[in-house]
This record gives C-alpha cells, structure tokens and sequence, in this order.
C-alpha cells in the first residue's frame, strides 16, 4: 500500500512539474497522443437517433425511440443556445479548448482529493473522455487509462467543435433522454435553441448523476445543482453576476412534455418505414399541420358533441405535395375512436361526386355548361329523387344546378350518360370502393349512395385542378410519383371550373364590389350523405386543394352534419389561411373555350328561330350538334315555343313529350295591344287528382308568353314567368281563383276547381 501511495504521489509531483511548464504539457501530451494507436473518429462521434419524421423543411414531426429505447435527437453545434453550450462547459470541462483530451490540474485535483479522503471523491474526466467512454469495457483505474488513452488519440483525429458537439448530443440527461435536444424537449416543451439562460443551466448541470438530480423525482438536488453551474458560469465569465442572480431566484421550471407528435395517423402508417430508414421527411408542413389539429379541435366546440369527429387534407396543386393530414379531431381520444385514420377510412359522399357526372357528360358531348333544366318532382317509378332542402327551383343552367347542388338535374344528367361510363370513370380515378355493379348504384350514384374515402376525394378533385390529367398527391419526399393519365379533357375542365367557381356563402362582401380585390377565386363543393351521416366539402383553385370531411366516427347522424353548414365553414377558414401565392389562382384559358351563341331561354346553342341571344364560354372542343328545339317557325309565319312534357324527358334539344311525341306548341307571336287572358287552366275547368307524384301539376299559360307575367292564386303570390321560364303549379283539392299580372300592369283571372279522385 505505501508503495503504491509513493508511486502516485511521485507521479502527481512529475504531472505538478509538467503543468509549470503549459507548452510542455502539451506537447507531451501530443507525443503520447500520436504514439497512441489510431482511432475510429466516427465510431465516437456517430450518435444513435431515434428514428424520425421530417416535415418538408426538415422539422421533426414525429419520433420513435430507437433500438435502445432512448430518445435521440441530434442536433448540429449552431442550433444548440449558446448559453447551454457555455454552461456545460462551465460545469464539466472549463478548460477544454486548452487540454488535448486531458486536463493535467484536473486529474491533480481530483488525485490530491481522492488521497486526501482515502477514496473516490472528484473526478477528472474531460468532455473528450465522456465521448468516449462508452465506446470502451474497461472500468475503474485501467478505465480511466483507457478513456484517456482514448481521448488523446481522438484529439489527434477530431477538431474541438465535433467532439462537443458529439458530447451534447450523447451525454445522459436523465431517464432515456440522450442528449441536449431530449432533454429539452421533456423538461421544457422546446428546442435546445430556445432554453432560456437558468433551463440550459439545470439541463447542463444533469450529467453529472442524471439520476441522482433528476428534476421530477429530485427537484431540491436539481434546483442545487442548477444553481451551483450558474455560479461557475459567473466566475469563468460566461455571464454577469446580476445574471446569475436573477436566473438563480427564478424556480426550477420544469414539467413533463410528451415528445412532439404531428400527424399521428400519417406516423402510425409509416412507422415501420421510418424505423428501417432512420429518417423519412415527408412533404407536410408542420406548423400548418398544428394549426390545422388545433382548428379542427375548436371547429367541433361549436356543434355540442353532436358531431365528434373529422379530417382535413391540404394539398398543394402546383407539386401535389400534401402539405398537411388531420386523420381524426384527436388521436389520443378512445371515445372517438382516435387512432381510425378518417381520411382513409370510407364514407358516404352525397353530392361530393356530381362534378364528375357533369364533366363526363360534357365529355361525350352530351351536356353543354349552360343548358337548362326544370327542376321539379322526376318520377322513375320505383325511384323519385328530391332535392337536399325539399324544394324545387324551376327553369335552371346546368352551372346553376351543379353550385345549388340540385338532385333533380344531376340524375337527368346521369340517365343521360349511363351509369356504367360513371362508373369507369369513377373507378380511373381511383375510387376502387366503388365495386358493385351497375344495378346495385342505379342512378342514385350521382347522389352518393356508394362510399370513398377523404383521400381518394381529394385525389379527383387534383385531377380536375390539373384539367383532367390523374395523378397521386405525395406525402413521402423523394418517392417517385405515379404516372400520369389524361381522364378528362382541358376544354371540359376548364368549363367545370367556370361552373363551379362561386364566393363562399359567408363572405360578407359577397354583395359588394371592391377595387385591388386581392381574394383569389375559388371553386367548391360540399356532399351531405343521405341521413345526415357525413358532411364534406372540397375547395379549390390553382393553388390548393382543401379537402373536409365531418361526422361521427361511429356513423350516427346529426342534424348538423350538412356540408355547407358544418364542412364548408371550416374549409373556408383553412384556405382564408393558406399564404396567397404570387400566381394566379386560376388556370389560363388560351383556346380552350370558345365563344358560342346560346339561347337565352334554353341555354342550348341557339338556332335560327331563338327570339333572343346571348354569349357563353364553351369547350372548344365540343360538338355544337345539339341545337334548341324549343323554338320552331310557324307555317304562317312567327315562332312557336315547345317545352317537353315533364322532367323526365327533359331534353331542350330533342323537344318530346312523355308519349315521345311532339310536345306542346305554343305561338310567341304578341300583338302589341292584345288583351291578357289566361289560357291554362280555362275558366270554370275541372280538375280530377290522380294521386300519382309529379303529375297533378299544370303549367300556368297567358297569351302574351313574350311578358313577364306575376302569377298569384287565391290572393297568394305564385311566382313569376316568361318565355324563357314557365311557371308550374301543383294542385291541391277545391275551389281556386287564379291571376296574372303583366308588366303593364293588366290583369286577367280565371277559376277553376279541383276534385279528389
């Protein structure tokens, strides 16, 4: 024993000899360093990451522990607060930019120490040796050999700004926490280049025994050593004392932060990917996928645990990169079944898909963008579609119908064009849910009596933001895209934007005109599932596509689960948010859609018989083969007016009634001092109910069709008409007095009756 006390004592006099002389130190030291055998630099400085998600600029989104079941958040030396980067050195190696792995006056202190006590009492350890030492078996006196061999050898190989750097991001902060990034997010809910001067003390200060000061568990011993770290920060200069004064009265601030989790639902599907990769950045925007989880969040308040659930997808539509993915209103929240993805899982659309029927049916040349159509009861026996609201609208454009959303004229449209063409293109645009046949979806499809999901929604409305050419929205960075197909053509496109453009409905300047107006123009659509399921809505221009979905996760019904009413006014706060790009939202038009003479009344191009014209913007690509049929030249001269006979067979370019006859020849021939009289129903006419819907209805006539008449029954006002809107009424039992009113101001009347049958 006293030999071994005399050789250490022998050898602290050589080291106290040794640090007189500083140069001599050092370079000593380097000798022994580069007589040393070479090391691995990387295998010491390579930390160990939890693997992790990146946003589009490389923030973290989610993380995963690593195989250690540590977390582990490297982070470069310049993103770390310089005032943590001072205190750890303050409290654990004072002079490391002076020492080549070893400092000398430590290893003399704690030796003389370590004597002194007849034990272990001060260590000497450099950042370069902690560095190291996991890397190395060896532990007690030959560990500290070891280390320091070690060390020396890695300060040959490494500059002084790896090693640190390597050192805050692999030093013990306490539980699983490794390094300085961990340590601030759990304690503190931030970035390390965030922490304020007394949170990058306490975070210094906790290698040294993380768990013996442990802030939850050890809150005195932390708060001491925090203070005891901003002491030396002073008396090495770091800081003033008025600072350390102030940072030491403030109290231990910590509390236990979940490590930060954006986009759960897209971290849960990729989590294996991401565990085999390390590192996956996807094209998602943090801090609007937070806004956005947050908003959906507050957006529920309102509706009273009614409705408890929803999802949002945000694409961009210039690089169809999806800049955020709200797969459920809470993913922690089991009531509501949280962790369901909603933007994957498949729902009722309602009217979400009726863009696709009026483009299909433009694209065989069988729907012209301003056509009309009557909008009232349709009969197909088994099958009566009503509109949303159990109203009716009367004479109706095509664009009219599709941004009311009417039943009525989307079903005429599909019993146009077939279910089965419907169907194929549904099915290109990748709605494969849509897997029953033709008689299973009938002609309520156009309504939503099938099922999609979000994702796949979002999707087709990106086809027609890239005037029909289909191709996937990218969540992964890097990942090759699908190839693309063209499934509508630019003109139709094009038109389908024209018809669908419109201000949301809670604009307040919907009603006024502004200079420098910088709003962009926007097209939308919202989808109510029959029963009040699901609600949906899609808005979109050149430069976004937002997509809403709002329900009940276990599909029970609300009243306020109406697309417009709980969807839309969310979606339209999202894009209110979105940054305005410099380009226009809207696409150019070049020739793609031509100038064509219509008919006022039917919208249909004009023939040479429509009394009046007017302009509108079709495909250029579309057949002007189906002209108005309404107007027909009399024998004698002038022009006769045909309507067909009921909506069913509504075709203004084929004028039949429901036999497949000629339908209803009216004169529009006017004299100019002809007396108003009304032709139908005829004075003391009686009529007989038949009891079968849609057809105990007649059409109100006068002779002057060229005025706009005022129609009124039993002293209540009707509704008005014209040549290019006739008026219907529906008969209800006993005795009726019915006028008209035209706009000179003459009046006709006429009573009829009406029996029950």
């Amino acid at each position: 024993m006293r030999v071994k006390i005399l050789g250490a004592a022998g050898l602290l006099l050589v080291l106290s000899a040794v640090c007189m002389l500083p140069s001599v130190q050092r370079g000593l030291l380097r000798l022994v360093g580069r007589a040393l055998p070479a090391v691995d630099g990387a295998a010491y400085l390579q930390p160990n990451p939890s693997p992790v998600l990146l946003d589009r600029n490389e923030r973290v989104l989610a993380a995963f522990l690593n195989e250690e079941e540590q977390w582990s958040f490297p982070v470069p030396l310049e993103k770390i607060q310089p005032q943590l980067i001072a205190a750890t050195l303050a409290a654990e190696d004072k002079r490391f930019y002076s020492h080549s792995g070893i400092d000398v006056y430590a290893v003399l202190r704690a030796a003389w120490a370590n004597l002194r006590y007849g034990g272990v009492v001060s260590g000497a350890s450099t950042l370069t040796m902690q560095v190291v030492k996991p890397m190395l078996s060896q532990r007690g006196f030959l560990g500290k050999l070891e280390q320091a061999s070690a060390a020396l050898a890695l300060e040959q190989k490494t500059d002084k700004r790896s090693i640190l750097e390597a050192y805050l991001n692999q030093a013990p902060y306490g539980g699983n926490l490794v390094g300085v990034e961990a340590a601030s997010r759990r304690y503190f809910g931030k970035s390390a280049s965030e922490l304020t001067l007394d949170e990058a003390a306490l975070v210094a200060g906790l290698p040294k025994s993380p768990t013996h000061m442990n802030p939850f568990t050890a809150p005195e011993r932390a708060l001491a050593r925090r203070n005891t770290v901003l002491r030396r920060m002073a008396d090495e200069g770091f800081i003033s004392e008025a600072e350390r004064i102030r940072s030491t009265e403030r109290p231990l601030s910590v509390a236990w932060h979940d490590m930060d989790i954006l986009a759960p639902h897209s971290a849960q599907r990729l989590r294996k990917r991401v565990m085999n990769e390390g590192v996956l950045q996807l094209t998602l925007d943090a801090p609007l996928q937070r806004r956005l989880e947050t908003m959906l969040l507050e957006h529920l308040r309102q509706f009273d645990h009614t409705i408890n659930n929803g999802a949002i997808m945000v694409v961009d539509t210039q690089s169809r990169e999806i800049l955020a993915r709200v797969g459920s209103a809470d993913f922690y929240n089991a009531d509501i079944q949280g962790q369901v993805d909603v933007c994957h899982a498949v729902r009722a659309p309602g009217s979400a898909l009726k863009p696709f029927i009026y483009a299909l049916a433009m694209e065989r040349q069988q729907l012209y963008p301003t056509e009309a159509f009557l909008d009232r009861p349709l009969d197909y026996g088994f099958y009566n579609p009503q509109n949303f609201d159990g109203d009716f609208n009367g004479l109706v454009s095509a664009g009219e119908a599709l941004r009311w959303s009417l039943n009525v004229p989307a079903v005429q449209i599909l019993d146009r064009v077939g279910v089965d063409p419907a169907l194929t293109l549904f099915r290109d645009l990748g709605f494969t849910t849509l897997d029953k046949d033709t008689e299973h979806y009938g002609l309520g499809l156009v309504l939503g009596n099938c099922e999609v999901s979000l994702e796949r929604l979002v999707n087709a409305y990106l086809t027609l933001v890239h005037l029909g050419v289909a191709q996937e929205a990218v969540l992964i960075k890097g990942d090759d895209q699908s190839p693309p197909r063209s499934l509508l053509s630019e003109e139709v496109t094009l038109a389908l934007w024209n018809m669908l453009e419109q201000p949301f409905p809670d604009d307040p300047w919907l009603d006024l005109v502004r200079t420098n107006d910088k709003r962009p123009r926007i097209c939308w659509k919202t989808g109510t599932s029959s029963g009040y399921h699901d609600a949906w809505a899609v808005v979109f221009n050149a430069h976004y596509v937002v997509g809403v979905w709002m329900g009940n996760t276990d599909g029970r019904s609300a009243p306020s689960l109406i697309g417009a009413q709980s969807a839309l006014p969310l979606a339209a706060r999202i894009v209110r948010s979105l940054p305005l790009p410099m380009e226009s939202a809207w696409p150019e038009t070049a020739d793609r859609l031509v100038s064509v003479d219509v008919c006022a009344a039917t919208g249909l191009p004009a023939s040479a018989h429509c009394p009046v014209t007017t302009k509108a913007m079709f495909p250029a690509n579309q057949y002007l083969h189906r002209r108005c049929d309404v107007h027909r030249p009399r024998p004698e001269g002038g022009t006769e007016v045909h309507w067909p006979a009921d909506a069913r067979h509504w075709n203004l370019a084929n004028v039949q009634d429901s036999q497949g006859t000629q339908g209803e020849r009216k004169s529009t021939d006017t004299a100019r001092h002809q007396k108003l009289a009304i032709k139908s129903p005829t004075q003391n006419a009686t009529y007989v109910l038949s009891g079968e819907e849609g057809h105990d209805r007649i059409r109100l006539e006068a002779n002057l069709e060229r005025d706009t008449l005022q129609w009124y029954v039993n002293g209540r006002y009707l509704g008005a008409s014209d040549y290019a809107a006739p008026l219907f009424m529906d008969l209800v039992p006993g005795e009726q007095e019915l006028s008209c009113m035209n706009s000179a101001g003459d009046t006709a009347r006429v009573r009829f009756v009406v029996e029950a049958s």
